[in-house]
């Protein structure tokens, strides 16, 4: 997308943010030939740029890849609507998921192509980094949702959310659907079971402890 420069939108005096361009023109290959067809040096012919200002801005295709999933990371931590910390726990976690989906929806089938790359077409050291990222972004995630739990509900929250992510991932990655609304209902009712599900371990552990400690707020994990 242009960002304008000038003054009324001239086309004189437009810039362009060359590190955008390089990640749509990969995209728009990417999405006419698939994303292991992708060279740099075709993006680089594409734009009528030399390598030199290619390698400027994305080191490897891995960098432009994660380039891409920002944008996810960027989607999930805009400011929250107004209400939200009233929410209970798992409509502020469907609100920031779907944020998530819904910004890289454009190029779902990209996005999977990515993710296969980078978890079993890359060579060993490249695993690490591509768990770290989907560490990272269910961390994000967390914050996002405001969930604040620490000790054993965290861990909780923690392995149960990446079970969540990764189940609602290989739906959306199939959605076909109107404004990706299988990917909603999906969420919406894994959600509404975790939570169920989290209340009873939560009241278990409460009564372990002789009514002595109460229970934090229900958060859904599985």
């Amino acid at each position: 997308m242009a960002r304008a420069a000038g003054s009324k939108g001239s086309a004189k005096g437009r810039a362009r943010d060359p590190a955008l361009d390089i990640l749509e023109t990969a995209l728009d290959i990417a999405e006419a030939e698939g994303w292991y067809k992708i060279r740099l040096r075709v993006v680089a012919d594409r734009l009528g740029i030399p390598m030199t200002d290619v390698l400027t801005h994305y080191k490897d295709l891995d960098a432009v890849a994660n380039a891409w999933f920002r944008r996810g990371w960027d989607a999930m931590l805009q400011p929250p609507p107004n209400g939200f910390d009233d929410l209970p726990a798992r409509d502020r976690l469907e609100l920031v998921i779907m944020r998530w989906f819904d910004a890289l929806a454009p190029h779902r089938r990209v996005t999977g192509q990515m993710l296969s790359a980078k978890l079993w077409y890359a060579p060993p050291p490249h695993w690490v980094p591509a768990i770290f990222d989907l560490s990272r972004t269910l961390q994000w995630n967390r914050q996002a949702a405001r969930l604040d739990a620490t000790g054993v509900q965290r861990q909780m929250e923690e392995v149960g959310l990446t079970g969540l992510f990764l189940a609602t991932l290989r739906v959306w990655l199939r959605d076909g659907s109107e404004n990706q609304e299988e990917t909603r209902a999906f969420l919406k009712r894994r959600l509404a079971l975790a939570d169920r599900t989290m209340a009873v371990v939560l009241a278990r552990r409460g009564r372990r402890r002789n009514g002595t400690a109460k229970p934090e707020e229900p958060t859904p994990t599985t």
